[in-house]
């Protein structure tokens, strides 16, 4: 027995489910309508990304410094040479060095201070009317710190070790007393302190996380860091780099009374290694190059100098007197030397000086480069007979693995 199906019907006698098929027929035509939410594609521009965790940025660094392995362990053998080299010489060698390093920062901040001004700014205390007074004290806060002082990092590290490290505790206004200072300006320099403590907090434990990694790539992290910590203008990475510079070579400090590398040279090398692009490997590698560059730069002519020295020494025999090995120590610790620069540095008449400087440059030692008649200087004249003296020309075509070979076998 079949068994009959109901059919429901509106209130005009139409089933319902012919009205069902209709419905879903009308649907059909709607092609204009927009599709369900979850098949529209996504038009929107990306929002902002959320901030990698701490861990996850020094892990980061950990990858990319095991990726660098081989070339992170070159540098660091020749940091080590360098290092010995500036040991077994003299004083004015890491002063040398300083200088044409801080020369070559200023123009990562565009202040362009050539070892002229340097030079003379750091011997006689002169600048010009041109001369920005702001650079000329970075630049003078760099010599320090590039020859000495404190270091920005220790076993422990706070937030008063880094303000020491960069001069902030001598900011003008600090040191007065709260009712003798104006208010305003006494208010908005202790949110600024109490900003950058903060800041400065966060950056050095981000460092001291990243204890366990290289000094070298240690460094290279928190020079990138800064900036994103907001401890200097974006636009100024002096003093990142200088205290990157200094965290590089914190494995070869001083032992005993006999310092070394005070610094590890990097804007010798170019300005590539300060570039603020890529990924951590990108940044650690160009940071590597920089500073391989950098230090062979930096051996180059140390041994220029010392060839000099020697040849100077010899040269200078038949003269008596103190003047003339002040002098010799003087270009050697110089890039640039005046006449004024060497009365006061060494504490001889001005006639005295100049005579034994018109000497010198007739002798061929040294060489004058401003092309003046007055506010002369004088620069060495690298020697090239002997055999040490001829190594950089002989050198010339030579890459840098050979040419720091050689200087190995000479330790």
């Amino acid at each position: 027995m079949s068994q009959s199906r109901l059919t429901y019907m509106d209130d005009e006698g139409v089933p319902l489910e012919d009205l069902e098929a209709s419905d879903a027929e009308d649907d059909a035509d709607l092609w204009f309508l927009p599709g369900p939410m979850e098949d529209e594609p996504d038009y929107l521009p990306p929002g902002p990304t959320p901030e990698a965790k701490e861990a996850d940025v020094v892990d980061a660094w950990r990858a990319a410094e095991a990726g660098q392995a081989a070339q992170l362990a070159r540098v660091s053998a020749r940091l080590g040479i360098l290092d010995e080299r500036l040991r077994r010489g003299p004083a004015g060698w890491r002063q040398r060095l300083a200088l044409i390093e801080a020369s070559d920062l200023s123009w990562l901040t565009q202040d362009r201070i050539g070892l002229d001004r340097l030079s003379l700014y750091m011997a006689l205390r002169v600048s010009t009317a041109t001369d920005d007074a702001q650079a000329l004290y970075r630049i003078g806060w760099t010599m320090r710190r590039l020859t000495g002082g404190p270091a920005p990092l220790t076993v422990r590290s706070c937030v008063g070790d880094l303000e020491t490290f960069l001069d902030r505790r001598q900011r003008p206004g600090q040191g007065e007393r709260f009712e003798e200072a104006k208010a305003p300006s006494r208010l908005l320099e202790m949110a600024e302190r109490e900003a950058f403590e903060d800041r400065a907090a966060g950056w050095l434990a981000m460092m001291d996380q990243a204890d366990d990694l290289h000094p070298v790539t240690r460094a290279c992290m928190g020079f990138h860091l800064w900036h994103v910590a907001e401890l200097s203008p974006v636009d100024d990475s002096l003093e990142a780099a200088v205290t990157a510079s200094r965290v590089a070579i914190t494995e070869l400090a001083p032992s005993g009374s006999m310092p070394g590398a005070i610094f590890a040279p990097i804007a010798m090398g170019g300005g590539g290694g300060f570039r603020a692009i890529g990924d951590p490997p990108a940044r650690l590698a160009r940071w590597l190059n920089a500073m391989e560059s950098a230090t062979f730069a930096a051996l180059r002519r140390l041994e220029e100098i010392e060839a000099w020295a020697a040849a100077a020494e010899r040269a200078m025999t038949p003269l008596s007197g103190k003047t003339p090995p002040m002098l010799r120590n003087l270009f050697a610790s110089w890039p640039l030397v005046s006449v004024q620069m060497a009365e006061k540095l060494t504490g001889t008449h001005r006639a005295t000086v100049q005579r034994n400087i018109d000497w010198m440059d007739e002798q061929g030692l040294i060489r004058e480069v401003t092309g003046q008649g007055r506010y002369r200087m004088w620069r060495i004249v690298e020697p090239r007979s002997t055999e040490a003296n001829s190594m950089p020309e002989r050198h010339d075509e030579l890459l840098a693995e050979d040419f720091f070979d050689v200087l190995a076998a000479r330790q």
